[in-house]
């Protein structure tokens, strides 16, 4: 089997209202995009990835057909290392990668996680939120998300002080399974700048966590390659420690390991690691005795990608 060409589309959804995602301080998004790729092979079969975007799009069309025409899509590592010179000027490699894996598995006639070695399994939920609430607003979408069926809820704090907002839901939820997102690990700088959390900052607020009690994991206090301050919190707290959802391929997440960094590791497999990596990044974490949860934000395509991950390896909880 062989790649004979490549097609890109430009997605655009129009949001019902402006989102304000704590990642893109000050930003009002009011369209959701995505770049969605369809490789097309000689055997008739057609694999989609996507990658996120922006206003307008971005075109990668003509450097991927250069790289993958003639490829057999089989040859996911090989495929892999020539991408990662097109990620220079192009998509991360693991936006193709899905692709790839859609033709293998339709090629199979199987589901991506058959081919891991996995059967089709039940993953608890939890509802994962993006953007700043004060806790009257928090306590009154946690309660339609709980009428939803949702299991746990995931908060999104940037301030130290949004301490307060954690101990408002918990007194509103005495039993509800919390996880705390602080979005340190990366941020796009486009409206306004970031706030940054010290390994101060971040050990008081993991304590303020230790005393509201129930709560799963904090996520991403630090820069995503800080993994000795990461160790260090870890080491300092009875909170587990979450995060991994930007660092690129197995090697960030051997040092998370090696560093004793993390309770909880989060690679993406649409922005970190690709379908492989993060099956293989779950495997030494849970050989190492981590959970291994992974971000799920980017697009449908990508969580398409990041269930077969999770239904592979057994992930206790998946992010929506």
């Amino acid at each position: 089997m062989q790649i004979t060409g490549v097609n890109q589309y430009h997605v655009e959804h129009v949001l019902e209202e402006p989102f304000y995602p704590t990642w893109i301080p000050g930003y009002p998004q009011s369209t959701h995009e995505l770049e969605l790729f369809e490789i097309e092979t000689d055997e008739g079969i057609t694999g989609y990835g996507a990658s996120p975007s922006f206003a307008g799009g971005l075109e990668y069309e003509t450097p991927l057909e250069l790289f993958l025409t003639g490829e057999d899509p089989h040859n996911v590592d090989g495929i892999l290392g020539k991408l990662e010179t097109v990620d220079l000027v192009g998509p991360r490699p693991w936006h193709v990668e899905t692709a790839l894996w859609d033709i293998i598995g339709k090629d199979a006639g199987k589901p991506v996680y058959e081919l891991f070695g996995a059967e089709a399994r039940d993953i608890p939920v939890y509802a994962s939120t993006g953007e700043l609430m004060d806790a009257d607003d928090r306590i009154e979408y946690i309660e339609a998300r709980l009428e939803e069926g949702f299991e746990a809820v995931k908060l999104r704090v940037t301030e130290v002080d949004h301490i307060d907002v954690v101990r408002g839901v918990r007194e509103a939820f005495p039993d509800l399974t919390l996880m705390v997102d602080a979005n340190k690990g990366w941020a796009v700088r486009v409206m306004e700048e970031p706030v940054e959390w010290s390994f101060a900052d971040a050990l008081e607020f993991a304590r303020g966590l230790e005393d509201v009690g129930g709560v799963a994991w904090l996520e991403e206090p630090l820069h995503r390659h800080d993994y000795e301050g990461y160790a260090r919190l870890r080491d300092a707290v009875d909170v587990n420690i979450a995060g991994g959802e930007f660092n690129s391929g197995v090697h960030h997440f051997r040092e998370f390991i090696e560093y004793g960094s993390l309770d909880v590791l989060q690679p993406d497999a649409a922005l970190a690691t690709g379908i492989r990596q993060a099956v293989d990044v779950a495997r030494m974490g849970q050989a190492n005795g981590l959970q291994f949860v992974p971000h799920t934000w980017t697009n449908a395509v990508g969580f398409a990608a990041n269930l077969h991950v999770m239904t592979a390896v057994g992930s206790p909880w998946c992010e929506y």
